[in-house]
């Protein structure tokens, strides 16, 4: 009993400092034609970290091109907010990218600002108070049509990198200083730290007119199979059946439903439309085999599309901030140690930073001030830090 207490105040933790909570959803956007990065739909807004707190902020709620882990074109979401400061002149951008929020539509991260109801909003607060614009990924198919890739990490990548693009075409934006000349910095955790190691990682080849100074990427799931292994019947059991429904959602010819059992297809109802609190707490120490009829995860072609979500394969082209707590339950920290050794050893420019007793939230809290201390070190030009050898 004291162990299901103890899941249960952690699922509420993790809601609380990464997740959103009640929203209502966007309405669905039209299809584009265009650039990746080029901007369909633009709606003023409003960004709120707790319900009616001011933050001397302007918002737009975009819809934006971008392109899927396929190489198709898609439609994303996002938010993108500038200090309200009268400044003019080409400013810092954070392309922000939020840890795991849920799969239902209403947990999207633009859907929660205006509320005041996305909690990771008290960390972009922290950003926006230095005088930064940060540009906010919905990701693929959350808040707008179909499921969302979760965990598919090329088009997590790909929406963050396209959505500082949106924030850089966005007149309303460039009038307040966020331009093409803007230094820009990449920021995410726990999911969000799987996008932006994407991000850094595709930097070169797919969004190289971004002027990116620097990453700052904590709690990164770098590894899924590892990942999953760590979580079946633990406490983040929910996010493995999480998981799968994002590579579905990627790649149907993966079928997940023929690995569903009744309960099984009962419960992917259920993720599909809740938010992360009620859907970790619904999986709590769950195993695979309780929902399966047998393990997709011990089939080929679920192994390769899992492998092509690892870290570590490309250099990173920007300096980079890796950081991870030691007591870690649901990103084992040894992952977060193998991604800086693969980086590392790829030649990349690491500051590796260690949370000594960090579970996962409280590395998410304690990481997020030195982590945006390290980028505004990078806007300014100086040296980056490198504690590789």
């Amino acid at each position: 009993m004291h162990r299901r207490a103890t899941a249960l105040g952690t699922a509420a933790a993790l809601a609380l400092s990464l997740g959103t909570v009640g929203a209502a959803a966007a309405d669905p956007p039209r299809t584009a034609a265009g650039r990746p990065g080029d901007i369909v739909t633009a709606t003023p807004t409003a960004f709120h970290p707790l319900p009616g707190q001011p933050t001397g902020t302007r918002a737009w709620h975009l819809t934006y091109r971008s392109t899927s882990a396929k190489g198709t074109p898609n439609t994303v979401s996002g938010t993108v907010i500038v200090p309200d400061d009268g400044r003019t002149g080409p400013r810092p951008l954070v392309t922000y990218a939020v840890g795991t929020v849920g799969l239902g539509d209403s947990c999207a991260p633009s859907a929660g600002f205006p509320k005041g109801t996305t909690m990771e909003a008290n960390l972009i607060q922290q950003l926006t108070a230095r005088g930064w614009a940060v540009a906010v990924t919905d990701y693929e198919g959350l808040g707008t049509p179909g499921d969302h890739t979760y965990t598919v990490g090329r088009a997590e990548g790909q929406a963050v990198l396209d959505a500082a693009r949106a924030a850089e075409r966005l007149p309303e934006a460039a009038a307040a200083g966020v331009t093409q000349d803007s230094p820009v910095g990449i920021m995410g955790y726990s999911q969000g730290g799987q996008a932006t190691s994407w991000a850094a990682e595709l930097h070169r080849t797919y969004a190289p007119e971004l002027k990116v100074k620097g990453t700052a990427t904590g709690g990164v799931p770098a590894d899924l199979r590892k990942v999953a292994d760590a979580n079946n019947g633990n406490v983040g059991a929910g996010l493995i059946l999480m998981a799968a429904i994002g590579q579905n959602a990627a790649f149907p010819e993966l079928d997940l439903a023929k690995y569903l059992n009744d309960r099984g297809r009962r419960y992917v109802a259920f993720l599909r439309e809740n938010c992360v609190v009620a859907d970790v707490a619904a999986g709590l120490f769950k195993r695979i085999s309780d929902v399966t009829v047998r393990n997709p995860l011990d089939q080929p072609d679920w192994q390769a599309r899992l492998r092509e979500s690892t870290l570590g394969t490309r250099t990173p082209d920007a300096p980079v901030y890796l950081y991870h707590g030691t007591a870690d339950e649901l990103i084992p920290y040894a992952v977060g140690k193998r991604l800086r050794a693969d980086w590392c050893a790829r030649g990349a420019r690491v500051q590796w930073t260690s949370i000594p007793l960090g579970e996962h939230v409280l590395g998410a809290i304690v990481g997020a001030a030195p982590a945006a201390d390290w980028l505004a070190d990078r806007f300014a030009d100086r040296p980056a830090p490198d504690n590789c050898s």
